[in-house]
């Protein structure tokens, strides 16, 4: 298992992490077996908006002895009181059900407490109204609620509340659909998507991935918005090349399905490649590097994507891209225009000129 560290609290989090919407289909010996295996994995960071109450009991069993060896994303505006999942910003109803959730996953802290699913402006302002706000900020206050996280599907809700708040991990859905406006929740152009994603990364906001396989739309060619379905491997490694992006959090029911998710870990770079979205890419993104990487092996040692990654979030206000792009072992003034990446890059991106473009901009 790889990890990432979240800059804003230092904890090394898993890249491959666990939802738990499907996690309650299962009974609740093989539910503990499915989170035996993740752990097992290595897999230490676990999204707690579960598809039913029911999921609670089957973490506090799983981790009875190694709760301080993972962490839980806990949202407070998720309610269970009549078990299936619900949504509630009534401060009495959050009291409820995070206390419950507590005693059902045998814990009396929270890694991630959440500012749950604001999808609206007015959620947000009904969510501070409410108390409910305070009641969490109270939490940390006591320890009890050690870092603040914020889960939404709109990048201008969430741009507003970062601005407001002080966000340590945001929970927000991505896949290729959802970039390319497909889907249900495909809030926000592709511009102000990305946007979101440098901000988060220039400001040390980590980024946990919900929904990555758009609730498997893109898995199934018959219901895909594009022509073809893609796997598993290319939706998770899509969305960890977003910038800002600590860990993706499918969802699994069985030990089998946790085992296909940590196959990512030792999966080769073609089963991962995801270049083939190029073909449905919305025109605005031709001529944009997306940082696939597709354009390997550089005869120079470069790697293409990172610096391209490096240099677009320097532009965009991320003082630390600069130091991280001056520590590469390799830089692109070291680019001998050779082309082989222009050649092979699926989004025609020209590489060649823009190692010039980056060169000069880093001087070096």
């Amino acid at each position: 298992m790889r990890y990432r560290t979240n800059r804003r609290t230092g904890d090394e989090i898993s890249e491959i992490g666990l939802g738990s919407s499907y996690l309650c289909d299962a009974k609740m010996e093989e539910g503990i077996r499915a989170l035996h295996t993740a752990y097992e994995g290595g897999i230490n960071y676990y999204d707690l908006a579960a598809g039913h109450g029911r999921a609670f009991a089957m973490y506090g069993e799983a981790f009875q002895g190694i709760r301080q060896n993972v962490f839980f994303q806990i949202h407070f505006g998720a309610d269970y009181s009549r078990g299936e999942y619900g949504w509630s910003l009534n401060l009495a109803d959050v009291k409820r059900s995070v206390k419950g959730m507590l005693r059902d996953l045998q814990t009396d802290y929270i890694d991630y407490g959440f500012i749950h699913c604001q999808d609206e402006v007015s959620d947000w302002e009904t969510f501070q109204k409410n108390g409910v706000y305070d009641y969490l900020m109270d939490l940390k206050k006591k320890g009890t609620v050690r870092h603040i996280g914020l889960s939404s599907h709109t990048p201008s809700v969430i741009q507003r509340i970062l601005d407001e708040a002080d966000v340590d991990m945001l929970m927000f859905s991505i896949n290729p659909g959802y970039d390319y406006q497909k889907g249900e929740y495909a809030h926000g152009g592709l511009d102000e998507r990305t946007a979101l994603y440098r901000r988060c990364e220039a400001e040390q906001i980590g980024i946990s991935v919900m929904k990555p396989f758009s609730g498997g739309q893109l898995l199934d060619a018959k219901i895909s918005p594009f022509p073809v379905a893609l796997t598993k491997f290319q939706c998770i490694r899509y969305a960890l090349d977003k910038p800002g992006v600590l860990t993706v959090l499918p969802g699994a029911s069985s030990e089998e399905e946790v085992r296909q998710l940590l196959a990512y870990e030792t999966a080769s770079d073609e089963e991962t490649d995801y270049a083939l979205i190029s073909t449905f890419a919305p025109v605005e993104q031709i001529g944009t590097c997306v940082y696939c990487s597709h354009c390997q092996p550089c005869p120079m040692n470069l790697e293409i994507g990172l610096i391209n990654k490096y240099y677009d979030l320097s532009v965009s206000g991320d003082s630390l891209s600069r130091e991280h792009y001056l520590t590469l072992n390799h830089t692109a003034s070291e680019c001998i225009s050779c082309g082989h990446c222009d050649r092979r890059c699926p989004f025609s991106v020209r590489q060649s000129q823009r190692m010039k473009e980056i060169a000069d901009y880093f001087g070096k």
